[in-house]
This record gives C-alpha cells, sequence and structure tokens, in this order.
C-alpha cells in the first residue's frame, strides 16, 4: 500500500451531469466508470462533490451509495450558484493538497476551463493533476493543462448513444429519371479512425528523444508517462488496445521497436532497431542516389525523398526515428552509406554514393 498513489477526486458535478444530458440523449450520469479507472491508478481517499443538490435528488442517492461526499452549494438570491461552487471546490482542493502531503494525485472532474488555474497551482505544489470531462462540453483549454485527461465518454462501461444519421439533400431528380434514394451518412463514416501508423511515428520519435537526452534505459512507464506529456488525452484503448503493454508488443511484432526484459515485472525496455530495418534504408538511400547521380555526379537533397518513396512507397525516416529527412541522411553519412556535403552554390546538401 506504500507505494500506492493517493488520490484525492473532485466533481464539479453540475458542469458533468449537464454535459451528459446534453451530450448523451438525456442519459444520466454515471459514477461507476469513473470510479472504476481511478481505481486502476490508486487509492482514492478522498471523494467530494460540489452542486445545489436540491436539482440532483436521484443522483444524490447514487453518489452516497458510492461514499462521495456531498458538498452543498445552495442557490442564494443575487449570487451565481456556478461561481460559488468552483470557489468552493478550488479552495478546498489547495487546502487539502496543503493539509495532506500524503496525497499525490488529485482528479478534477470538469470540462470547465475556470479550473485551469487551480490545476497549475496543484502542479507547482508537485501534485499529479488528472482531468475528467464530457468530450463535447469540454474546453480546450483545461486537458493539455493537466497529466492526464479522461474523456469521460471513452471510459469503459459508459453507454454512448449511437450518433444520429444525417441525411444528405438529394439532387432534384430530372424528370426522365426516378428520384435516387437519399443516402444515409453517420458520424462514423465521416471520422477518420486513428492511425496506428501515425502513433507509431510519434512513438519512435519519443523514444529517441528520451535516448537522445538521458544516458538511462527507456521503460515501458516511462514512455507512456512522456507519451501523456505530449498528449494528455494519449489513451492505447483509442487504437484498440487493451494495455500499453499489448500496443508495445504489436509494434514490436512490425519491428517498429524492441523489447527487453526491464528492471521491473512487467515494464520492458523499450528502444529503436540499431540493424534491420535501417540497414534497409541505408541501402536504399545509396541505390537510389547511385541511379540518380550520373558520371560521379551529385543527388540534391531536395526532392530526394520523392525517389525514395517511388521505389518503396512505405518508407518514413520518422519510423526509424529521425525527426526529418535530413536527419537520416546525416546518419546515412555516418554509417557509410553515401556522402553529404553542403553547397552553397546549389543553396542544398548534395549526395554521391559513398566511395569504398
Amino acid at each position: 500500500m506504500d507505494h500506492e498513489d493517493r488520490i484525492a477526486l473532485f466533481l464539479d458535478y453540475e458542469n458533468l451531469a449537464l454535459g451528459v444530458r446534453d451530450h448523451h440523449g438525456g442519459r444520466p450520469f454515471d459514477f461507476r466508470p469513473i470510479a472504476d479507472a481511478l481505481a486502476e491508478r490508486g487509492r482514492v481517499v478522498v471523494r467530494r462533490a460540489y452542486a445545489d443538490w436540491s436539482y440532483f435528488d436521484e443522483d444524490r442517492r447514487m453518489l452516497t451509495r458510492s461514499h462521495v461526499e456531498l458538498i452543498e452549494i445552495p442557490q442564494r438570491m443575487g449570487a451565481s450558484r456556478k461561481n460559488a461552487a468552483d470557489i468552493k471546490m478550488a479552495v478546498d482542493a489547495v487546502e487539502l493538497a496543503f493539509e495532506r502531503g500524503y496525497i499525490s494525485t488529485f482528479v478534477i472532474c470538469t470540462g470547465d476551463s475556470d479550473f485551469t488555474p487551480l490545476v497549475h497551482k496543484l502542479r507547482e505544489l508537485n501534485k499529479r493533476v488528472i482531468g475528467v470531462g464530457v468530450e463535447k462540453s469540454t474546453s480546450a483549454l483545461l486537458p493539455p493543462a493537466c497529466d492526464e485527461f479522461l474523456y469521460y465518454d471513452r471510459l469503459e462501461g459508459v453507454d454512448v448513444p449511437p450518433p444520429a444519421a444525417r441525411r444528405s439533400r438529394p439532387a432534384r431528380p430530372s424528370p426522365a429519371e426516378p428520384a435516387p434514394e437519399p443516402v444515409v451518412v453517420t458520424a462514423a463514416e465521416e471520422e477518420s479512425a486513428r492511425d496506428v501508423d501515425t502513433l507509431a511515428v510519434q512513438l519512435v520519435q519519443t523514444v529517441a528523444g528520451m535516448q537522445g537526452s538521458s544516458s538511462g534505459d527507456v521503460t515501458a512507464s516511462a514512455l507512456k508517462r512522456a507519451l501523456l506529456r505530449k498528449d494528455p488525452t494519449f489513451s492505447e484503448s483509442d487504437y484498440g488496445f487493451r494495455t500499453f503493454g499489448e500496443l508495445l508488443r504489436h509494434l514490436a511484432a512490425h519491428n517498429v521497436v524492441e523489447l527487453a526484459v526491464g528492471p521491473a515485472k512487467g515494464d520492458p525496455e523499450v528502444s529503436l532497431p540499431e540493424q534491420g530495418d535501417r540497414e534497409v534504408a541505408f541501402g536504399l538511400l545509396r541505390s537510389v542516389v547511385v541511379d540518380l547521380a550520373a558520371d560521379g555526379g551529385a543527388v540534391a537533397l531536395s526532392g530526394l525523398k520523392d525517389q525514395l518513396r517511388r521505389a518503396r512507397p512505405d518508407f518514413s525516416e520518422k519510423k526509424l526515428g529521425y525527426r526529418s529527412f535530413l536527419q537520416f541522411c546525416k546518419a546515412a553519412a555516418t554509417g557509410g552509406a553515401v556522402e553529404l556535403r553542403w553547397s552553397p552554390d546549389d543553396g542544398d546538401y548534395l549526395l554521391t554514393p559513398q566511395t569504398p
């Protein structure tokens, strides 16, 4: 238990309940998916929800059964009930951060950007902050401020209503043609699926950056934390994987990364392949340069990447851990595949095959 994170949970209940009602087809807010998600992250020692509970009588019973402390913010004449709840919640969170040093993580359940200063202050006090909000009612300012942000709609156990199908307006038929059937277009068809290849590029770049900035090995847990710092809304489940380890094993099977036994069970070391695809890519670069360089001439860097993709359509220097094509060519030159030099006259880098 000493190694568990102690979590304090604060719910801006009106924001959550109204967000779910407005964007989930009038369905009631369910606290259980949030409780389950936090149980996977640590031990919740404080649970508080803030609202004028005269407006949420049924919800009150549901939260009480989940051992949530209900903080009453009554509506007062001439006062803003919303502001009163926000201020009370912020004051309580900061007070708890000072009085309960053993609490390491604060969970702020709201989509309101007014809580962004609170998030910054808690992080300044060396507390980890997780945000939770309804996706369509969450301000774009709030997720980047958090260490991790969970969209309520994506949590396990949340029953999201299917998107309403939209009917495109049919063209007016000519007298000689029958009226065409209206085309039903769903939001799922319009929304592009999350691309695992794009995720692989981001992950490889992150591993390469971590290897370059420290002499230590990169573990899976450290890599996950780095990805969350880049994008607090990142979740491997959005890409169809149950765990981060499953995602890494998938990428290792495709030779994107290599996994080795780490310092702790279930936390493998992650590295980039030193040979294999990189050597193949260097060889591809050299062969293309040889084909293009006539009679000992040189090939300009500009446009060379397109030539490589004609020979190998799936080529991507970013999948190999390089942030740019120039960085890839410099590595190939270091590896002896080509020679690379800057030409002031051409205003470009020139590549020639490496002489034996």
